[in-house]
C-alpha cells in the first residue's frame, strides 16, 4: 500500500511486520473476559444432537410466534424450558470445566429440574389458572417449583451473561423479602404471573427478538458482510487512512443487522484491523476503531440490531418514528469516529489503498440484490403491512432466495441448518437476560420500589446544588446503565434499561422517547467502556494490543455516544421533537461542525498539534454547537472559528519557517 512519509523518523510496518491475532487468540481472550464465549466443546454424535436441538428450537420459535394460538403462559414456559435445556448443554459452570463431550452430573440435575419446573407449569396451566387465583392459594409444591425455576435461571444467567446483572437481581430479591412480603406472594408474583419472569421482557424476546436473531444469522450467510466491506472499500478506501474509514462504514452497516457488538467486531475486524495496521495505525488505535464502529452499529437505523422494533413496542410508537428519531444521533456518532480516524491519518501522514487494489463499483452494483432482505423487512414493518415477527420471517425467506443468485455464498440446506443453529444459540443469553429483567421489574412492582428510587434520585439531584438536578439524575442513570450493560447482549440490555431506568427519567420530566434513547445508548456503550469492554477486548485480540488501552481509545473515539444523549434529553429538538424545519437544518449543520470540534480536541490534531488550552477551547465550542439552541450555536461558532484560524495560520507559519 502506498504511504506518504510526512515524518522522516516514521516508518509504517510492512505486510510481513504486521502482527495480528489469530482466531485462537480471539477465542482465548474472549473466554477470559466474555462469559458468553465460555462454551462446552462438542464433537461427533453429541455435537450433532446438540446442533439438531438448536435447529428444532429455532424452527419451533418461528412457528410459535407466527401460528401458535396457545395461551401466552404456555408458550413462554415451553420457551424457557427449552432455553434452560440448551443453556446448560452449552455453558459450563466454569471455564475450567470445559472438556470435550463432558457434562457433570450436577449440570444434568440442574437442567432437568429447571426445565421440569417450567414444563410442569405449562402442562398444568389450565388447572393452575383455577387454583392459583391469588398468593393465598400457593401450597408447598407450587412454592418449591417456583424456587427451583428461578434459581436455575439465575445460575444459567451467572454462566452465560455474567455477575453484574445477577448482583442487581440478588439485591432486589433480598430487599423484597426484607419488606415483610410473604414468600408465597413473592413467588406467586415472580413465577406464576406475567409480572415477573414471564413479564414484558421475555414476552418481547419470545415474540420478536428470537425471530430477528435468526434473521441476522441467515443474513450473515448471504455474504452481505463481505459486500459491505467491499462497498466501503470502494467508497473511501483510497482516501487518507482509508482502511480505518472502511472499518467505520462497514462496521456501521454490518453492526446494524448483527445485533452483537462483539460478534460484529470479530467478523469485520478480522478483515479491517490487519488492513489498518498495515497502513500504519497503531495496534491499540486499530482495535479501538473497529470496536467503536461495531458498537455504534447497534444505534444505526433502520435496523439498530433489532432494537428499533423493540423500542417501538415499549414506547407504543411506530417503527418509522423510532428510525427517524435515531438518524441524527447515529450520524453524529459515526461522524465523530470518521473525523478522528481522518485526523489520526493526517497526523501520521498515511495515505489510502492504491486505486488498482480497490473493488470496482460496477462489480458491486451487480450484487446490490443482497440488500433485498433488509429492504423487504423495513418496507413491511414501516408500512404496517405485516406484524414485525411476520415481516422478519418473510425477510428470512428473502435472504434464502437472494443467496441463490450468489455462487460464492449460496445458502444450501446445510447452511440453512447452520443458520437455524446459530439463531438458537444466540437466543440463549438474550432470553436469560430478559428473564432476569422480568425478575427485576417484578421485585420493583411488588415492593413499590419504583417510587422510592425516583424519590431517591430526585433527592440526590436536588442536594447537588452546583448542577442542574436533571443533569445529576441523567449522570446517575448513565452509571446504572453502563454497569447493568456489562456483558449483556444489545436487545436484552435495552429490555432491562427500559424496565428499570427509563421510567425514572420520564418521571423527572425527560420526554419518553428521549429517555428510552438515553438508556439504550448508555447500555450499548458498556461494550467499549472499561473495565468490562467486551467489544474493545475482541478488537484487541485481533490487533494484538493491550485490552485496557484499546478500551480507552475506543471510549475516546466514541465520545459522541457519551455527549449526544445528554443533549437530546436536555433539548429534545435533536430527536426532531417539537421543532421546525428551519431548526432541524440548523441543528444538523451546527451539530456536525460541533462533533468535528470535539473529535479534533480529543485527537489533539487539526492542521498541526493542538496544545491543551486550544483543545479545551475547541472542545467547549464543539459542545456548545451540539446543543440545539441558537445562542449556544453562535457562541460556539465564534470560539471554534477563532481556534481553527489560530491553528491554520500557525501551521502556515511553521511550514514557512521550516522552508
Amino acid at each position: 500500500m502506498s504511504l506518504n512519509h510526512k515524518h522522516d523518523n516514521y516508518s509504517p510496518p510492512t505486510t510481513d511486520e504486521v502482527d495480528v491475532g489469530s482466531a485462537k487468540d480471539v477465542e482465548e481472550i474472549m473466554r477470559k473476559y466474555d462469559r458468553e464465549s465460555n462454551t462446552r466443546i462438542w464433537e461427533g454424535t453429541p455435537a450433532l444432537i446438540i446442533r439438531l436441538l438448536m435447529v428444532a428450537f429455532s424452527a419451533y420459535c418461528i412457528w410459535s410466534t407466527l401460528f401458535s394460538v396457545a395461551a401466552l403462559e404456555k408458550r413462554l414456559t415451553i420457551f424457557l424450558a427449552l432455553i434452560i435445556i440448551m443453556g446448560y448443554l452449552t455453558y459450563p459452570a466454569s471455564k475450567h470445566h470445559v472438556r470435550t463431550n463432558f457434562v457433570p452430573w450436577y449440570d444434568f440435575v440442574l437442567m432437568f429440574v429447571g426445565a421440569a419446573s417450567f414444563i410442569y407449569y405449562c402442562v398444568s396451566y389450565d388447572a393452575l389458572v383455577k387454583i392459583l387465583t391469588s398468593a393465598s392459594k400457593m401450597n408447598a409444591l407450587y412454592t418449591v417449583i417456583g424456587i427451583i425455576g428461578i434459581l436455575c435461571l439465575m445460575e444459567l444467567c451467572r454462566r452465560c451473561v455474567g455477575v453484574p446483572i445477577l448482583c442487581v437481581v440478588g439485591a432486589l430479591l433480598i430487599y423484597t423479602f426484607s419488606t415483610g412480603i410473604g414468600t408465597e406472594r413473592i413467588l406467586y408474583t415472580l413465577f406464576y404471573t406475567t409480572s415477573g419472569v414471564l413479564s414484558t421482557p421475555i414476552q418481547v424476546c419470545a415474540k420478536y427478538i428470537v425471530v430477528f436473531i435468526i434473521f441476522g444469522a441467515f443474513l450473515e450467510r448471504t455474504g452481505i458482510a463481505a459486500f459491505f466491506i467491499e462497498l466501503a472499500n470502494s467508497l473511501v478506501g483510497g482516501f487518507s487512512g482509508g482502511p480505518a474509514k472502511v472499518a467505520v462504514i462497514s462496521s456501521a452497516l454490518c453492526g446494524m443487522v448483527s445485533g452483537s457488538s462483539v460478534g460484529n467486531t470479530v467478523t469485520t475486524g478480522s478483515v479491517t484491523i490487519p488492513m489498518m495496521k498495515k497502513t500504519g495505525y497503531k495496534a491499540e488505535f486499530a482495535g479501538a476503531v473497529e470496536a467503536a464502529a461495531s458498537t455504534g452499529g447497534q444505534i444505526m437505523p433502520p435496523i439498530m440490531g433489532a432494537a428499533a422494533f423493540l423500542m417501538a413496542e415499549y414506547m407504543n410508537v411506530t417503527y418509522a418514528e423510532v428510525a427517524l428519531r435515531a438518524i441524527l444521533p447515529a450520524v453524529l456518532y459515526f461522524t465523530g469516529i470518521f473525523i478522528a480516524v481522518h485526523l489520526e491519518a493526517k497526523k501520521l501522514g498515511l495515505r489510502g489503498i492504491r486505486r488498482e487494489e480497490l473493488p470496482k463499483i460496477s462489480k458491486l452494483i451487480g450484487r446490490i440484490y443482497l440488500l433485498l432482505p433488509l429492504v423487504v423487512l423495513v418496507a413491511l414493518v414501516t408500512t404496517g403491512t405485516r406484524s414485525m415477527q411476520f415481516s422478519a420471517s418473510i425477510a428470512i425467506l428473502a435472504a434464502i432466495i437472494v443467496s441463490l443468485f450468489d455462487k460464492e455464498d449460496r445458502i444450501t440446506f446445510p447452511r440453512i441448518l447452520e443458520a437455524l443453529e446459530a439463531g438458537g444459540k444466540g437466543t440463549i443469553t438474550v432470553a436469560v437476560a430478559c428473564s432476569m429483567a422480568g425478575i427485576i421489574a417484578g421485585c420493583i412492582t411488588a415492593t413499590g420500589l419504583a417510587s422510592k428510587l425516583i424519590s431517591g434520585v430526585v433527592s440526590i439531584s436536588n442536594q447537588v446544588t452546583i448542577m442542574d438536578p436533571t443533569l445529576v439524575a441523567l449522570f446517575l442513570t448513565m452509571l446504572c446503565c453502563i454497569i447493568l450493560g456489562m456483558g449483556v447482549p444489545t436487545t436484552a440490555n435495552y429490555c432491562i434499561m427500559a424496565s428499570t431506568c427509563a421510567p425514572i427519567l420520564i418521571t423527572i420530566g425527560v420526554p419518553k422517547i428521549a429517555a428510552h434513547f438515553f438508556v439504550f445508548y448508555f447500555g450499548i456503550v458498556a461494550d467499549i467502556t472499561p473495565p468490562v469492554a467486551l467489544a474493545a477486548y475482541a478488537g484487541s485480540a485481533i490487533a494484538k494490543s493491550n485490552p485496557m488501552k484499546t478500551g480507552i481509545n475506543a471510549t475516546k473515539l466514541a465520545i459522541g455516544a457519551f455527549v449526544v444523549p445528554y443533549i437530546f434529553c436536555l433539548n429534545p429538538a435533536m430527536l426532531f421533537i417539537d421543532t421546525t424545519a428551519f431548526t432541524v437544518v440548523q441543528i444538523i449543520i451546527t451539530s456536525l461542525v460541533g462533533i468535528f470540534g470535539v473529535a479534533a480536541a480529543m485527537n489533539g490534531y487539526l492542521f498541526r498539534h493542538i496544545g491543551w488550552p486550544a483543545r479545551i477551547i475547541i472542545c467547549v465550542a464543539g459542545l456548545l454547537m451540539m446543543d440545539p439552541t441558537l445562542v449556544t450555536d453562535m457562541i460556539g461558532i465564534v470560539l471554534f472559528a477563532a481556534a481553527v484560524a489560530w491553528q491554520y495560520f500557525g501551521a502556515k507559519r511553521s511550514a514557512a519557517a521550516a522552508v
